[in-house]
């Protein structure tokens, strides 16, 4: 069983999350991060004796030799996430999500593990009626999707890696991000108090940050079993569609006007329901509810006080 982990991207939105619990578990961390969005989320652990930061690109291969050397296990998170942030800068979104994998996995002793989070929107635009396994054929509509894709298959062709198929994320952090869609429709609800979602009936898979940390822990501790697999990790309670979620939060936010528009487009195409029952198989399974999740976020954004650029 490894103790010593390096995160790369570990200052970031699970990131930060992430390295908390490692260490509370007993682990050595090392993050390494180029602190692209000039995050200070890991203040709060620079006291533990078990935690090493280094400032650096997951991509510069001096930088990743380095901090590779001591390490046992490897999580990659260092990664440009979300369709519209790798459409805005495509070289970025190649080079971070796909090359630096491919760099990471040249420099690794076969002895190292990696455990590498992927996406289930990987799945793309298969259908709201069927549930995808592991043995769904990808096929990413975006950008985003490809890369990590083909960062997966990299890994799952190489020896000592798992893979986990992430279903969209929610939850607060210390380094928080609106982007996600449990998120953004919490904060529109609180913030705007109206949403108007267009494919209103187009359905994905939830899953909380904290049972994504806990996830990464169950494969640290049971690599024998888990090795050379991709797994889906999502809440099966949560496979829901946009219009479902919605609701959902209007049950907390009871004057959330919600308009579903009969007319135009959302440049996520994504609908897709996903089956989580080989991860349960080998012995996790999610356990935080969306509703634990709308009442955590709920309490986050009161916090927020005045926006940047907003005069409220």
């Amino acid at each position: 069983m490894p103790t010593h982990v390096l995160v790369t991207g570990g200052a970031g939105y699970l990131g930060s999350i992430l390295t908390e619990h490692l260490l509370d578990a007993g682990y050595r961390v090392t993050v390494l991060d180029n602190l692209l969005y000039r995050e200070g989320s890991l203040f709060h652990l620079c006291a533990h004796p078990e935690f090493n930061f280094i400032r650096g690109d997951a991509r510069d291969e001096a930088t990743l030799r380095e901090a590779l050397a001591p390490a046992d296990a490897v999580i990659p998170l260092a990664a440009i996430v979300g369709a519209p942030a790798c459409d805005r800068d495509p070289g970025l979104a190649e080079s971070t999500n796909l090359g630096a994998i491919q760099l990471l996995n040249r420099l690794r002793s076969p002895r190292q593990l990696v455990v590498y989070p992927t996406t289930n929107s990987g799945y793309g635009t298969q259908t709201g009626e069927v549930y995808c396994t592991e043995e769904t054929p990808l096929q990413p509509i975006s950008l985003y999707g490809r890369t990590k894709a083909d960062a997966e298959s990299e890994l799952l062709n190489s020896p000592n890696t798992i893979t986990l198929r992430l279903a969209t994320v929610f939850g607060l952090s210390p380094r928080l991000r609106l982007d996600l869609l449990v998120n953004h429709f919490v904060y529109a609800a609180l913030m705007d108090r109206y949403l108007v979602i267009f494919e209103k009936d187009f359905k994905r898979n939830y899953i909380h940050i904290r049972d994504v940390a806990e996830v990464f822990l169950h494969c640290l501790s049971h690599a024998a079993a888990m090795l050379g697999r991709p797994y889906n990790a999502g809440l099966d309670a949560a496979n829901l569609s946009k219009a479902e979620l919605a609701l959902k939060i209007k049950a907390h936010v009871p004057n959330f006007y919600i308009h579903f528009a009969e007319f135009g487009a959302d440049p996520d195409k994504r609908n897709y329901v996903v089956s989580n029952q080989r991860l349960r198989e080998a012995g996790f399974e999610a356990r935080r509810s969306l509703d634990d999740g709308i009442r955590e976020l709920l309490k986050g954004y009161a916090m927020l006080g005045r926006q940047p650029f907003k005069n409220v």
